[in-house]
């Protein structure tokens, strides 16, 4: 059982940044990603970017790569830094844990957060 608390969506103009932190707790394994969805209105949830537990392995979405950084710490907090904020990156964040190495897919997460709020004006 993993409980997931997510921070840090809100609205910002385009080219601004935003932080989003994930705060994991409870049981978890020796190995996992930890990763970042999002879901705008009308649309599926897609992959945004998804780390090891132990760092330094990472993976992100043609779409985000070089704006965005995923990053972990030893207390498994995992955060998404955004930069170069487009309006069509509107949508709602969501961190999820999974077994598999590097999931990409929804389905190989096990536990999600609540979601957040990241809002671009134009």
């Amino acid at each position: 059982q993993v409980q997931l608390v997510e921070s840090g969506g809100g609205l910002v103009q385009a080219g601004g940044s935003l932080r989003l932190s994930c705060a994991a707790s409870g049981r978890t394994v020796s190995s996992y990603s930890m990763g970042w969805f999002r879901q705008a209105p009308g649309k599926e949830r897609e992959f945004v970017a998804g780390i090891w537990w132990s760092g330094g392995s990472t993976s992100y979405a043609d779409s985000v790569r070089g704006r965005f950084t995923i990053s972990i710490n030893a207390k498994s907090t995992v955060y998404l830094q955004m930069n170069s904020l487009k309006p069509e990156d509107t949508a709602v964040y969501y961190c999820a844990v999974g077994g598999s190495w590097l999931g990409r897919a929804r389905e190989q997460y096990d536990y999600w957060g609540q979601g957040t709020q990241v809002t671009v004006s134009s």
